[in-house]
């Protein structure tokens, strides 16, 4: 816990929205991150159960975002929640080299996420 802020980065929201417009078109992604931004509870989940809930590959230490991110905390920076967006598979909408980055610093560590319901018409 103690290389994870409480709150998400104002550019995670834009990043969240982009991506999640790919998956359920924008005016459904718009709705989606702001629930992201009013909800304010923080969950929090093992690294190894995100990625197996996703069915996300582990990127590498040598990916070049997670390099930077493991730097940023060895360094002593923190780093923001995950976005997620529920169902089977469960949607990182920001946050997966975060997530990466947390398996290979202990995979069995919490880390922090804001959390929505999938929408029963989303894909």
């Amino acid at each position: 816990m103690e290389h994870w802020k409480h709150e998400p980065e104002d550019h995670d929201y834009p990043a969240a929205t982009s991506y999640l417009s790919l998956l359920v078109g924008t005016e459904a992604a718009t709705k989606l991150v702001r629930k992201l931004q009013k909800q304010d509870a923080l969950v929090h989940h093992a690294a190894k159960d995100l990625l197996r809930a996703s069915r996300q590959q582990l990127l590498g230490t040598d990916d070049t975002e997670v390099a930077a991110d493991l730097k940023k905390v060895k360094a002593g920076s923190k780093l923001s929640p995950v976005l997620l967006v529920e169902g089977d598979p469960l949607w990182v909408a920001d946050g997966y080299h975060r997530i990466c980055v947390s398996y290979h610093l202990d995979e069995k560590a919490e880390v922090p996420c804001r959390i929505v319901p999938r929408p029963s018409a989303a894909r």
